[in-house]
């Protein structure tokens, strides 16, 4: 639970929805479906498909969704991450969202052009200025974490980070907890390779559910927020993960899996620094 007034929960996924009629069907469905949270990513190139599929979901009196309740998340592209750019960019995004504010920005990739003392203040500008009413850091070490906590005004509300059973993240879900952010996880269901695990296909059976499902009610105990990719009906098997409660045996056996695997590994990233 972040220390700040954000109320995160399962939110959905859009990386890698680039068909514009396909995502803002997504999202609509999601929504209506009882989504809360909607992540995105200047990087993805799908903002205003998101945007519209938000619009089509505010618009439609019997969908009962008003933009309040909802959690819309973008983040800057590391080449956008000098300050006047992160400025004007921040604002391109909610242009393209249909939006007057985003609930969270983050900082997608601590790369290219981001530099801690340049570029977070700029984010506490947008902040300031109510382009953004919360600040988050994506694929972070512990150590630029706390560098970058030295340096904002505002907390850091959400730190999103690959994260499933088999790559647990224990250190910055431990992290998180002691700090007061929310750990978000993408990926969750491991791009789908997690889901043949003979623990969590046995999980499942026991309880009764999918092993995305597992999945994602592991997650969820566990105090990470997962943001699952999907379409479809897939979008509504994820968010019945809400109602799985895995025993403790069962969240343990999980915790068990040892097969460790970061699938999410550019060479640019902060740890392969």
């Amino acid at each position: 639970m972040s220390d700040t007034d954000l109320d995160l929960t399962l939110g959905l996924g859009t990386s890698g929805n680039d068909d514009p009629e396909e995502c803002a069907a997504t999202v609509r469905r999601a929504l209506e479906r009882g989504y809360r949270h909607v992540d995105t990513a200047q990087m993805y190139d799908n903002e205003a498909a998101v945007g519209e599929g938000l619009a089509r979901a505010f618009d439609d009196p019997d969908a009962d969704v008003s933009r309040e309740d909802v959690v819309v998340a973008t983040k800057v592209h590391p080449d956008n991450l000098a300050p006047e750019d992160v400025r004007e960019t921040a604002r391109e995004s909610l242009d393209r969202l249909g939006l007057d504010y985003v609930d969270l920005l983050y900082v997608h990739w601590p790369t290219s052009a981001y530099d801690a003392a340049a570029t977070l203040p700029a984010f506490d500008d947008l902040r300031e200025a109510g382009v953004t009413r919360h600040v988050g850091v994506s694929n972070f070490t512990s150590d630029l974490l706390e560098e970058a906590a030295g340096i904002l005004d505002a907390p850091i509300a959400a730190h999103q980070v690959e994260c499933h059973p088999r790559f647990r993240q224990d250190e910055l879900r431990q992290l998180a907890h002691d700090d007061g952010h929310y750990l978000v996880g993408y990926s969750p269901l491991g791009r789908g390779e997690v889901l043949d695990d003979p623990t969590l296909t046995a999980v499942a059976e026991r309880n009764d559910c999918s092993p995305a499902q597992a999945a994602l009610a592991w997650a969820l105990a566990r105090g990470v927020v997962p943001i699952p990719k999907g379409t479809g009906d897939h979008v509504d098997e994820n968010y019945a993960a809400l109602e799985v409660d895995l025993p403790d045996e069962d969240l343990a056996a999980i915790d068990g899996i040892d097969a460790e695997e970061r699938l999410i590994d550019p060479d640019e990233a902060a740890w392969n620094r």
